[in-house]
């Protein structure tokens, strides 16, 4: 039996009511506000709603409303009513009904043992289109932004499928060898890799993991934390890690040692071209990988990209205890990764400080930064920049860091947390609150907000020759919008995106993080970096 209602995503819209196909609106407004609300799976402000896909020359709010009803004919079936409105939100009401795109991510996330392999390739085929067809240009530069990133999140499922069906043991060797064949051309270094580990294995008779295929995260938490043990002779006690890790990909991690000696530890993690980030307040390789801050950002790049990050001096896996805590020491702490790696040219990301160390690197380096990606960033530091009110503030929340950081009693750590993520949930605050204690020392986190309110680059802008795309949230309670704009227009030819958030660290439940991560790849792709 058919479900009652099905929802296609992938090719071209199509509704379905009991098996009958129904006929969609004309408006391609209107059909592009059914994918929208049935895509996202939450409700939005009327507002919002209205900024994403009509002009203001129209009557927006008439819009919206004549859109709702052509809408409700197609979906609201036998009395039910599927479209959730109030006077200020709008919603879609998905309970029971197929989604052939929301079902496919989701069977991938929660897989725990392998697919039948008809299941796979019914997966291969329906991902094969092209997902939202035909509503490309259907609203402003936002609704293009969110369609790139639902398309990017639909071909990384496509590639994980092809993955599946190319080492499925119950596949004969002719389809095999055409799953391999498309996997190999949708992502070829992973696929070269599983080759090679399949011919050594071959050859001398053993079995050997293949990346994604590694130790479970718990393992590697335990072997890490006894190696950063042993090499400076301190515990390294575990946050509260989130289940969301389980499923994640197996990053790889290393070391090198930056030009004072210092050791910093650095983590690659998906295939694809690089894209290398900046170190920010605060890092850990494995717990923010794992983490419910940033666990979901960092494996949205890692679908499409060679991602690779370190900890910067002073925090992380890398050494805690350094003389230099310094602009300069974190910009040879960016060098000293790029050099191990034996970069070439590649895009780098900044977020938050980690900007005005991208800056500089890309000003000293331009023959290898093919492109920058500004978040959240300053070019001058607080003591540069703030007012004499807003100095004394900062000055008295550094004295209250290095004397709690360390204890039991959040309220020190909350001081940043809220300012951070003023709309993030009490659960993430309060991960972010034991992240933090665990990443640094009371002593460290201090000298790292004296650091960064000495930050001074403004002289630099001018000097950038890479591309350069700026993104800021409107309400940002840690670094004010203006700082971000002054970045943008310093730079030159640089865009800059305004996001709608309050948050300085984006999380993946506001539609602003859905809006970043499309404009990001959107403009890697026009690029072509």
């Amino acid at each position: 039996m058919h479900p009652e209602l099905e929802i296609s995503l992938l090719g071209e819209l199509r509704i379905l009511v009991n098996g009958q196909e129904m006929v969609l609106p004309a408006s391609r407004k209107a059909r592009a506000l059914l994918a929208f609300l049935v895509s996202t799976g939450r409700p939005h402000r009327r507002e919002r709603l209205c900024e994403l896909l009509w002009d203001m020359p129209d009557d927006p709010k008439a819009a919206l409303r004549w859109s709702l009803t052509k809408i409700r004919k197609v979906v609201d079936t036998d009395g039910r009513s599927r479209i959730i409105a109030d006077r200020e939100r709008v919603g879609f009401d998905a309970e029971g009904a197929a989604v052939d795109l929301r079902d496919i991510h989701t069977r991938l996330r929660r897989a725990q043992t392998s697919f039948p392999a008809p299941e796979l390739e019914e997966m291969a085929l329906l991902l094969d289109r092209v997902p939202f067809d035909g509503l490309d240009g259907a609203g402003d530069e936002s609704f293009d932004a969110w369609l790139t990133a639902e398309r990017e999140d639909a071909r990384a499922a496509r590639v994980e499928v092809l993955r599946l069906l190319a080492t499925h043991p119950d596949i004969s060797a002719v389809p095999a060898q055409k799953w391999q064949r498309l996997w190999h051309e949708a992502d070829p270094e992973r696929a070269e890799l599983h080759l090679r580990a399949s011919r050594a294995a071959t050859a001398d008779g053993t079995v050997r993991k293949v990346e994604g295929r590694g130790r479970p995260a718990a393992d590697l938490s335990a072997s890490l934390a006894a190696t950063r043990q042993a090499s400076s002779g301190r515990q390294i006690a575990r946050p509260r890690i989130s289940a969301r890790s389980r499923g994640l990909r197996a990053q790889r991690i290393g070391f090198c040692k930056a030009r004072d000696g210092t050791n910093i530890a650095y983590a690659s993690v998906g295939s694809g071209p690089p894209l290398l980030k900046a170190a920010n307040w605060l890092n850990h390789l494995e717990f923010d990988w794992a983490s419910p801050i940033w666990g979901q950002s960092f494996a949205a790049i890692a679908r499409y990209r060679s991602f690779i990050r370190y900890d910067e001096r002073g925090c992380g896996l890398s050494d805690w205890e350094v003389e230099d805590l310094s602009f300069e020491a974190f910009v040879e702490d960016l060098e000293a990764v790029a050099d191990k790696l034996e970069l070439e040219r590649f895009p780098l990301l900044g977020i938050s400080q980690g900007c005005a160390v991208s800056i500089e690197y890309a000003v000293r380096h331009p023959e290898r930064v093919s492109g920058l990606v500004l978040l959240g960033g300053y070019a001058a530091g607080w003591r540069h920049s703030a007012s004499p009110e807003e100095q004394a503030r900062r000055v008295a929340v550094r004295t209250l860091t290095e004397l709690g950081w360390g204890t039991d009693n959040p309220a020190y750590r909350h001081i940043f947390s809220q300012t951070f993520m003023p709309e993030a949930t009490a659960a993430d605050l309060e991960w972010f609150d034991d992240f933090q204690r665990q990443t640094t020392s009371p002593k460290n986190a201090a000298r790292f907000q004296d650091a960064f309110g000495l930050i001074d680059i403004r002289h630099r802008l001018a000097e950038v020759k890479a591309p350069t795309l700026v993104l800021h949230s409107k309400y940002d309670q840690r670094i004010p919008l203006e700082l971000g704009r002054a970045v943008a227009s310093g730079i030159p030819d640089a865009r800059f995106v305004p996001l709608e958030s309050r948050n300085h660290i984006l999380v993946d439940r506001e539609p602003a993080w859905r809006v970043c991560l499309g404009t990001v790849a959107q403009f890697l792709a026009e690029k072509g970096i």
